[in-house]
């Protein structure tokens, strides 16, 4: 019977700790255990793709050398959990959007803004930053200085954000004026949309892992964005995390995480912002 007819094998417990040891190792990501069927049929999917019929086999394959790093990549794509969409959280968005305002009206803005969004996936959240950044200015008069670094681990999802294109149904969470004003029709008749080069062009997306911020340049950052990703790591490794990203905060910078996904954390030099819709805080100066 050919591989590809054949039952897919079970996980075992011994196996499944093996693969999730090394997820957490390489991503700080831990899979549940209600999560092992989507890990196993992950595996199993890639295996058949590469003719490999055992658990064991694949783990030495991705586990050495750099033939093993590239397979890593692959699959390290398919395990993690892309779910994300255009203003995913508006009240979080609003609230960067009145911290700009505030910069602007009291004239507090030096040099460029600089926004950081992390585990970007397929690029839905840093634009929506863009867009909400760039009506500020836009409002005020101002030139659209500004700049959003956008990180994640998996390179497939980085291209499609660089290519900035979605279909219609990606831009149902959008206003018919942020549509109408940061999107255009890839070709006629085609039920592509690509974000406007004017949006684009403020977008840098590049690889980055969050366990390794530590060892990232220490940039100054007015916002670091970084929702739906913190709950998927350990308590203790949140708290290192947030940690970092507090060292990266200009005074009066703004770090926002998703709502409850970190309820022990407080930072001596930050302060929670007053609005029980989102759970963000600001360095003090």
């Amino acid at each position: 019977m050919s591989w590809s007819l054949q039952k897919s094998p079970e996980l075992s417990d011994l196996q499944f700790e093996q693969w999730n040891r090394l997820l957490e190792e390489r991503t700080g990501i831990q899979v549940a255990p209600h999560q092992r069927g989507f890990l196993q049929m992950q595996l199993t999917a890639r295996m058949r793709e590469l003719g490999i019929n055992h658990y064991g086999h694949y783990f030495n394959e991705v586990s050495a050398g750099l033939k093993g790093m590239v397979e890593w990549l692959v699959l390290v794509d398919r395990l993690l959990v892309k779910e994300t969409r255009f203003f995913r959280h508006r009240d979080s968005l609003e609230a960067v959007r009145r911290l700009v305002q505030t910069r602007i009206n009291n004239q507090q803005l030096q040099e460029n803004f600089e926004a950081w969004s992390l585990g970007c996936a397929t690029g839905e959240e840093p634009y929506s930053l863009a867009m909400v950044i760039n009506d500020c200015f836009a409002l005020a008069g101002l030139e659209p200085l500004f700049g959003i670094t956008a990180t994640d681990v998996s390179q497939p999802s980085l291209q499609r954000a660089r290519e900035g294109v979605y279909s219609s149904r990606r831009l149902e969470p959008l206003t018919d004026n942020e549509r109408r004003r940061y999107f255009r029709a890839v070709s006629q008749g085609a039920d592509n949309w690509q974000v406007t080069s004017g949006i684009r062009e403020r977008v840098c997306f590049s690889y980055g892992n969050v366990l390794q911020v530590a060892e990232m340049p220490l940039v100054p950052m007015d916002v670091i964005y970084c929702q739906n990703l913190l709950i998927y790591f350990r308590r203790w490794r949140r708290r290192e995390i947030l940690n970092e990203l507090a060292r990266r905060l200009k005074p009066g910078g703004m770090l926002v995480i998703g709502l409850g996904e970190v309820i022990d954390w407080v930072h001596p030099d930050l302060q929670r912002v007053a609005d029980d819709r989102v759970q963000a805080y600001v360095r003090r100066r």
